[in-house]
């Protein structure tokens, strides 16, 4: 004997159905800000000089030739570990000098060179700036963006 889906147990069947993954999706969620929050992005703490910098960052359209973890133009170089690749990350004051010097020496005048160029940044925006880097330097991309072809 077959059953008959009555118009009760459709919506009994819907409903339940619904509850259902409106739980799921709430438990996924919530784990999911969970794993961001305290686990992903754990690094440098967003201090003022941080916001600071990424202002600067920001007011300046560094990303409109420069990457951050893969986001923005491919005209310069990725600076989302930058400070990693110049041995300053666990060094604030040495990463301020490295890159208040760095940008002192642009825009190099090489030609057939890509040029930078020259921006007015008072010492507080510089030190920042620098925070900032090492900030984005040290948060966790879980190996984004890929650097091996292979």
């Amino acid at each position: 004997m077959s059953e008959i889906l009555t118009k009760s147990r459709a919506r009994n069947i819907f409903y339940g159905g619904s509850l259902f993954f409106i739980v799921i999706f709430v438990v996924l969620t919530i784990h999911s800000h969970r794993y961001i929050v305290e686990v992903s992005t754990a690094g440098m703490p967003l201090t003022d000089e941080v916001r600071l910098g990424k202002h600067v960052w920001e007011r300046h359209s560094c990303i409109n030739c420069h990457t951050i973890h893969g986001e923005g133009a491919y005209f310069a170089p990725e600076l989302g570990n930058v400070m990693t690749r110049w041995g300053v990350l666990d060094d604030p004051e040495g990463a301020v000098e490295t890159l208040d010097a760095w940008m002192k020496s642009q825009p190099s005048r090489i030609e057939g060179r890509r040029q930078m160029p020259f921006f007015e940044i008072t010492d507080e925006e510089m030190l920042g700036l620098s925070e900032f880097l090492r900030w984005a330097d040290q948060t966790d991309t879980q190996g984004w963006p890929p650097t091996d072809a292979g």
